[in-house]
C-alpha cells in the first residue's frame, strides 16, 4: 500500500505542474490566435514541439518515432489526441481562456470513469460521490443555459472527450514507447490538425508577425514539458487517483485570464471551480489499491 501511495503522489505531482504548464501553453497559444489564424498557428505550435522531442530523442539514443513502427494503440491515441487539439485550439481561438479551461474539466469525470470499465481499475462510492459532486461544480461552471457556452461549447466538449481517451490510451500504450516517441508523435497530431483545419475553412495564408511567432514557439515549449510532465502522470500510480489533479488546470488558467487578458469570473464560476478542485482532492486522499 505504502507504495502505491508514493506512486500516487508522484504522478499528482507529475499532473499539477503539467496543468499549470499547459496553462501557460494555452495563455501563449490565445494571444497568438489575436493575430494568427488557428490553423497557421496549430502547424508552427505542433512543428515546435515536435522537433524538441525528436531532438531530445536521439539525444537519448532513441529513435524519433516508435521502434517497430506505429502500433494500433498509437494509433487509437493520435486520433484521440487530434480531436483533442484541434477542437481544442478552436475553442481557445474563439471563447474566452477561463471558460474554455472550466469546460475542460470534465476530462477526468471521463478518465476516472473510463479507468472503471476500460482498465478495470475499482473505485468506491465515496469516490463517485466525490465525483459527481465535482460534476455538479462542472455544471456551476458551465450553467448550460449561459451565454458563454452558446458558441464554442461543442468545441470544447469534444476536446473534452478527446483529450480523455488520449490518457487511456497513453495508460496503455506499450512501456517501449518512450515518453520522447510519444511527444514527437503527439505534437506531429497536432500539424496534422492545423493543415484539416486549414483545409475546411481555407483561411489566407501569410507571414506571423515575429511576436506571434515567439509566442507560439514559447506555447510550443511549455508544451512539451506539460506534455512530459502529463504523459509521466498518467503512467505513475491509479488513474483514479491522479486525474483529479488535472482540475487545477482551472485555478491556473483563471488566474492568467484575469491578470492577462481581463476577464473576470463570477461568483457562480468560483464557487463550482471550488467544489471541482474539493472534490479531486478528496478523490485522492480516498485512493485504496482495491477499493474507494
Amino acid at each position: 500500500m505504502s507504495l502505491l501511495k508514493d506512486a500516487n503522489h508522484r504522478g499528482a505531482l507529475f499532473m499539477v505542474a503539467a496543468m499549470a504548464a499547459f496553462a501557460v501553453e494555452d495563455a501563449l497559444f490565445k494571444a497568438a490566435t489575436l493575430n494568427v489564424p488557428p490553423a497557421l498557428a496549430l502547424v508552427i505550435f505542433g512543428a515546435t514541439g515536435m522537433v524538441i522531442f525528436a531532438v531530445v530523442a536521439r539525444l537519448r539514443g532513441e529513435g524519433a518515432w516508435p521502434t517497430g513502427g506505429i502500433s494500433r494503440g498509437l494509433v487509437v491515441r493520435s486520433a484521440f489526441e487530434l480531436a483533442g487539439r484541434l477542437f481544442f485550439a478552436l475553442a481557445l481561438a474563439f471563447a474566452g481562456l477561463a471558460a474554455t479551461s472550466a469546460i475542460l474539466q470534465a476530462a477526468p469525470l471521463v478518465v476516472t470513469v473510463g479507468a472503471v470499465f476500460v482498465l478495470g481499475e475499482r473505485v468506491g462510492w465515496r469516490r463517485w460521490t466525490a465525483i459527481a459532486v465535482g460534476f455538479i461544480g462542472v455544471l456551476l461552471v458551465l450553467r448550460p443555459s449561459g451565454s458563454m457556452i452558446e458558441a464554442t461549447a461543442l468545441f470544447a466538449i469534444l476536446a473534452t472527450n478527446g483529450f480523455a481517451g488520449r490518457d487511456l490510451a497513453t495508460r496503455v500504450s506499450k512501456p517501449s514507447v518512450t515518453n520522447a516517441q510519444l511527444g514527437t508523435l503527439g505534437f506531429a497530431v497536432i500539424i496534422l490538425a492545423g493543415l484539416v483545419v486549414q483545409a475546411v475553412s481555407q483561411p489566407p495564408v501569410a507571414m506571423p508577425a515575429p511576436r506571434d511567432i515567439a509566442l507560439l514557439v514559447g506555447a510550443g515549449i511549455a508544451g512539451v514539458l506539460a506534455y512530459s510532465a502529463l504523459t509521466a502522470a498518467m503512467r505513475t500510480g491509479d488513474v483514479s487517483a491522479v486525474t483529479p489533479f488535472r482540475y487545477t488546470r482551472l485555478l491556473f488558467a483563471m488566474i492568467i485570464a484575469v491578470t492577462l487578458f481581463g476577464e473576470r469570473p463570477d461568483a457562480v464560476m468560483l464557487i463550482g471551480s471550488a467544489l471541482i478542485v474539493g472534490s479531486g482532492l478528496f478523490t485522492l486522499s480516498r485512493s485504496r489499491p482495491k477499493s474507494g
